[in-house]
């Protein structure tokens, strides 16, 4: 069957057989189908959806569009663990994440992406960081989880290679949302790095690609039915996304704050409360341990600097320098123009169009408008306020960091515009909503 007659189905709201999914999938490592078709076919799902079938055939065609890795010679491979995030701005979770799980006792080959839509990426965040390499070969990735604990790194060539093609389309072409494209995107690449345990962050609101509860949690079941239809253990749990998470968004910024979050020197508490949140639900599912077990490893591993030595030793292994935490002042570039951005009025935070500020931060050039887009890594936004504050005139909404006074003066009443301001007072929005297993 020819691409088009494949799309036509689709498009028209039909189921697609087995076969012909298999066929989208090996035309996107062969180019029988073409960007243009590939953006289409994209398309005709997010308009028409999959049926549960339909995307279990999506991920596994995905997942075996390339190399699937095996740690059962390398390390202990019912310790290997993952988390994956839906994405949203300011989260910055799998830089603390991991090394906690690894001074746990647990490996995390993390494969992450780039900044989707109005939301950053990890891989981003990483290169912030001079000489990190996301792209690793293979024995160099497995040689870092096994010394170190974790290794975040981007998809290799050989690593659900169809997934990599279409998330690059799905990004240009506003067909991110698709619920059968997220499950079969993320869990292509979980299945494929060899996983035990799976935690899944998926995001809930104004600042996420899912905007009610009820699209969260359908997108929730999705991922979880389909990982443990593929052998894996995997909860998901509804987190917030209406304000940024934690203090800062913007990638050298976000970077400082999971260093001082690291070497507990400061932590936000929405950011520790889900980070958290997650990791224990790893640690039980990884070891069979209790709640309270986990909390208490968590903060073991926090306070004894643990954590923090295994986040500069995997950057040292992948090309950084290896006096990371010490210097990393000096080592993550600054910003040429920084200006506080104030309240015109006083009152409590109301709401905050989180989906505009990460816009806006893409306007900044800290995000991609193309694929081949180079991004600004120093720009960002430093100390936002959230819901349920109480601000003045002489309150900073955030502090801003961009490339010059010009670009700032674009951008200032956008950012104010952002913020929603009541006279009565707000009450804080709570960071987790619900658990699926």
């Amino acid at each position: 069957m020819i691409p088009q007659e494949i799309i036509r189905k689709k498009r028209d709201n039909n189921a697609l057989a087995k076969e012909e999914i298999e066929l989208f999938v090996q035309g996107l490592t062969d180019s029988s189908f073409s960007d243009p078709q590939i953006a289409a076919m994209s398309m005709a799902i997010l308009l028409n959806g999959m049926t549960k079938e339909e995307t279990v055939y999506l991920t596994e065609a995905m997942t075996h569009s390339g190399d699937k890795l095996n740690w059962q010679d390398i390390v202990d491979s019912n310790l290997v663990c993952d988390k994956h995030s839906t994405g949203g701005v300011g989260d910055k979770v799998s830089l603390i994440l991991a090394p906690i799980l690894a001074a746990c006792g647990m490996y995390v080959p993390m494969i992450s992406g780039r900044g989707l839509g109005h939301t950053g990426g990890t891989l981003d965040k990483l290169e912030a960081i001079p000489g990190y390499n996301t792209k690793p070969s293979i024995d160099i990735f497995k040689k870092v989880v096994k010394n170190v604990g974790c290794a975040i790194i981007g998809q290799t060539s050989n690593l659900a290679p169809a997934d990599k093609k279409l998330y690059s389309i799905r990004d240009i072409v506003g067909s991110v949302e698709s619920i059968p494209l997220i499950t079969s995107s993320i869990l292509s690449k979980k299945i494929a790095s060899g996983l035990r345990s799976l935690v899944l962050d998926v995001k809930v609101g104004n600042g996420s690609f899912n905007h009610t509860i009820e699209i969260a949690q359908n997108l929730a079941e999705s991922l979880v039915t389909v990982a443990k239809g593929a052998g894996l253990k995997c909860e998901a749990i509804i987190t917030d996304m209406n304000q940024v998470l934690g203090w800062n968004a913007g990638h050298s910024l976000e970077v400082k704050e999971c260093i001082e979050y690291l070497i507990n020197d400061k932590r936000n508490a929405r950011l520790e409360k889900i980070t958290n949140e997650l990791i224990v639900s790893i640690l039980m599912m990884g070891k069979n341990i209790n709640k309270k077990e986990a909390l208490n490893q968590i903060n073991t591993v926090i306070n004894n600097g643990a954590a923090a030595e295994k986040f500069e030793k995997m950057v040292h292994a992948l090309g950084g320098p290896n006096d990371f935490l010490e210097k990393y002042h000096s080592y993550l570039s600054s910003s040429t123009y920084v200006e506080y951005i104030k309240a015109e009025q006083s009152g409590s935070i109301e709401s905050i169009q989180t989906r505009k500020l990460g816009l806006i931060l893409i306007e900044l050039g800290g995000g991609r408008k193309q694929i081949d887009d180079k991004i600004n890594l120093t720009v960002g936004f430093k100390n936002v306020m959230c819901i349920g504050e109480r601000i003045d005139p002489s309150t900073p909404l955030l502090t801003l960091h961009a490339s010059s006074k010009e670009d700032c003066e674009k951008v200032k009443n956008k950012i104010q515009e952002c913020f929603i301001i009541s006279n009565d007072s707000v009450s804080k929005l709570d960071a987790i909503y619900k658990k699926i297993n």
